[in-house]
């Protein structure tokens, strides 16, 4: 069985295009529609790497994302970012977040901005984890 890949967007075309993406390169998908669903599945599941929105009910990608690198069980599972908001947003976020008692967190290894073309996401995915 390959690797899996979790995909975590409340859109449903974007997690249909993104588990197209990852089928197709031969990984094993996994599905959550929001942050909690998502944290939720990625501590039963253990996935390989995470690709995250960051605008979503029910814990947005934010948070999920500090969580994931705050958790010393988490911290090294690699995630993609996948948003429609700019990386500076993202960055401006996590930054407030710190300031206001929370742990520093890496910034992301890799930030796409959607709309992603099929071979950009495939390429990241291979650079995250062959």
């Amino acid at each position: 069985m390959g690797k899996t890949v979790l995909t975590v967007d409340d859109d449903p075309d974007v997690r249909l295009f993104n588990v197209t993406v990852i089928e197709e390169h031969g990984y094993t998908p996994l599905e959550a529609t929001n942050g909690e669903e998502g944290l939720s599945l990625i501590k039963q599941e253990k996935p390989d790497l995470v690709i995250l929105d960051v605008l979503m009910p029910r814990e947005s990608g934010i948070r999920l994302y500090r969580n994931l690198k705050t958790d010393k069980k988490l911290k090294d599972i690699p995630v993609i970012l996948l948003s429609g908001i700019a990386q500076k947003s993202f960055l401006r976020s996590q930054k407030a977040l710190t300031q206001f008692g929370g742990a520093a967190v890496p910034e992301p290894e890799v930030y796409l901005e959607k709309p992603v073309e099929a071979e950009e996401l495939a390429a990241a995915i291979k650079k995250m984890i062959g």
